[in-house]
């Protein structure tokens, strides 16, 4: 479940915007007018060592504000879903569930600034982080004391977050890039629900 919980901060992606604007711009033009998105990801998890584990994949989906799909398919399978209200977490290995609610894992994470509103400047202190690799770094701290991370990185091309870089409290930063990016497609309402499998440990938090 750690791969989950810490999935759980994270996502995002999508929106055509100039070429030449920088990543501020990027980022508002992507939270005002993308609604929806899908696409594929890559995790890659190191800790304070820089020792990095197995590199994680799969698909996403999500549809302002808060509901998502967060599927990995490579090494092992796990989802996470939201549908607004709620968040599940299903380990498939193990057979487990995880339900809590869904305001109580938002906020002063990654996912309430692709996921939730575009208030996102009450939770987080937003800067340029200027150009690397490419992309144009937009950094955002969280403006909660008590929050796990440390600083979010996201970086843009043409309108696209390509890239989010997370580092915690402890050290341990997650690497995810973003492919094959579509941006508000129409969703059906039924991506966004789970349903416990049958024999399936069901715990709430």
């Amino acid at each position: 479940m750690v791969m989950l919980r810490l999935s759980v901060v994270v996502l995002g992606c999508l929106l055509l915007a100039p070429s030449h604007a920088g990543s501020l711009d990027q980022l508002s033009d992507f939270l005002t007018r993308t609604t929806s998105a899908r696409g594929e990801f890559v995790q890659r998890v190191s800790g304070r060592s820089g020792a990095a584990q197995p590199a994680s994949s799969g698909r996403f989906v999500f549809q302002r504000p808060g509901k998502f799909r967060w599927s990995y398919e490579k090494p092992y399978e796990q989802l996470i879903v939201a549908d607004g209200t709620r968040l599940v977490l299903f380990d498939r290995d193990l057979n487990q569930v995880t339900i809590r609610k869904l305001g109580a894992a938002l906020p002063s994470s990654p996912a309430s600034i692709l996921f939730g509103s575009n208030d996102f400047e009450k939770e987080f202190e937003v800067t340029d982080a200027g150009t690397r690799d490419g992309l144009e770094w937009v950094q955002a701290k969280p403006r909660a004391k008590d929050s796990t991370f440390e600083r979010i990185d996201i970086g843009f091309r043409d309108g696209l977050p390509l890239a989010m870089r997370l580092v915690d409290n402890f050290g341990q930063v997650t690497e995810l890039t973003f492919s094959g990016l579509e941006r508000n497609p129409k969703l059906d309402a039924a991506t966004f629900r789970f349903t416990p499998p049958k024999g399936a440990d069901v715990l709430t938090d």
